[in-house]
């Protein structure tokens, strides 16, 4: 038996898949770029829904260390931090567009 009834996809080859896109940047403006040309390359295609971008709490890594290695001088003390920002996109589409 074939999955094809007369030449054509079964309603099973043609599911809808949905599809969660995770997103991890410490750079914001490069991971706005990219959100954005998922979300106009998916409209493109003709998606028919396309959730997104979702903003995801921001994590800020924290360090705070002295700044002599030695321990003399002044107890003067550096802080830094990094930044990552997250973004979920949610899809919905055909098995035959995921392909594209």
């Amino acid at each position: 038996m074939s999955a094809y009834k007369d030449g054509k996809p079964t309603e099973e080859d043609a599911k809808i898949l949905r599809i969660r896109i995770t997103l991890t940047s410490c750079n914001l403006k490069s991971l706005e770029k990219v959100c954005a040309d998922l979300i106009k390359g998916a409209k493109n295609e003709n998606q028919p829904k396309v959730k997104g971008p979702v903003r995801m709490p921001t994590k800020t890594l924290r360090i705070t260390t002295r700044k002599t290695p030695c321990g003399e001088g002044s107890k003067t003390w550096d802080k830094f931090q990094l930044r990552i920002h997250k973004r979920v996109i949610d899809l919905q589409a055909s098995s035959d567009d995921v392909g594209k």
